[in-house]
């Protein structure tokens, strides 16, 4: 379709977000009399991780949140862990709290965040803020979904009653992306890997959201002419390349906006993450 796709830049918008989200802080310290904090838990030495939480304590401390970091061995018990959380949700002082996932091995993951308090889970993935917005009310969403639905906002276009298509249906992207689509009244087929004609089902797609962790599965000839395509994958190649879920040279001579991988929903993830922040503290004080 296009000659010219929109190229959905999440860097320059993710630092949109965080102006916004600055804003909110300086409002939020002239009432309170302190920062909204954000407490981050990395258990182990995953170089990954390190970098992701070390990004998302610069990023805190650009916007003004009082950023946090509890850095276990990779060796911690698991009951040790679980105290820990269990003190940052019995601290008042504490707004936020985001376990680092992957944990290592031998430490079970679903314990850990089942225990965080729903109002400080800033991530989005307890199972009370998953039901909250299943049934339409306020929660602390996932901050990748949130990411992907700005960069939409970003297109102008109306979603209300386009076909959208979400591939993939985890807890932390696929299913709270496609409550928020229906939120705003696109009719959503949730799809995945196993799904039968996956390529037909994807070229109906007014919008597409790919987030699926295959390298490079959703190829150009899949995508409707004009589409949406907001690609949530990445994934690095055996030359050492990221790519994402979506064949991007293929995919952009028929869209008509589509995110990079990199620099795409990646940057508006942390952005998203500070503002649930915000809300979380809010909320609390409220």
């Amino acid at each position: 379709m296009a000659d010219h796709p929109l190229i959905l830049d999440g860097k320059s918008v993710a630092n949109k977000v965080k102006a916004e989200v600055k804003e909110q802080v300086d409002a939020f310290i002239a009432q309170h009399g302190r920062a909204p904090s954000l407490h981050v838990v990395l258990v182990g030495e995953d170089p990954a991780s390190q970098v992701y939480v070390r990004n998302k304590g610069k990023a805190a401390k650009k916007v003004g949140i009082a950023g946090v970091t509890h850095t276990l061995p990779a060796d911690t018990p698991q009951a040790v862990l679980m105290q820990l959380v269990s003190e940052l949700n019995a601290d008042p002082g504490v707004d936020g709290i985001l376990v680092q996932l992957p944990l290592p091995k031998g430490l079970a993951e679903q314990p850990v965040l089942d225990l965080i308090d729903p109002g400080k889970d800033v991530d989005g993935l307890h199972a009370v803020n998953a039901g909250l917005l299943s049934a339409g009310r306020d929660a602390l969403v996932a901050c990748t979904p949130q990411g992907c639905m700005r960069l939409i906002a970003e297109t102008g276009i109306a979603l209300k009653g386009m076909d959208a298509v979400v591939v993939g249906r985890s807890n932390l992207v696929g299913k709270p992306v496609a409550q928020l689509l229906l939120q705003q009244h696109a009719t959503v087929t949730i799809a995945h890997s196993r799904t039968r004609e996956l390529d037909a089902l994807c070229r109906r797609a007014d919008v597409l959201v790919a987030a699926v962790g295959r390298a490079q599965m959703v190829k150009g000839d899949w995508i409707k002419p004009g589409a949406v395509v907001i690609d949530v994958g990445i994934n690095r190649l055996d030359d050492g390349r990221l790519v994402g879920d979506v064949d991007f040279d293929g995919a952009k001579e028929r869209a008509s906006a589509i995110t990079p991988v990199p620099g795409g929903v990646g940057p508006m993830t942390i952005a998203y993450l500070l503002q649930n922040t915000v809300l979380a503290a809010k909320a609390r004080l409220s």
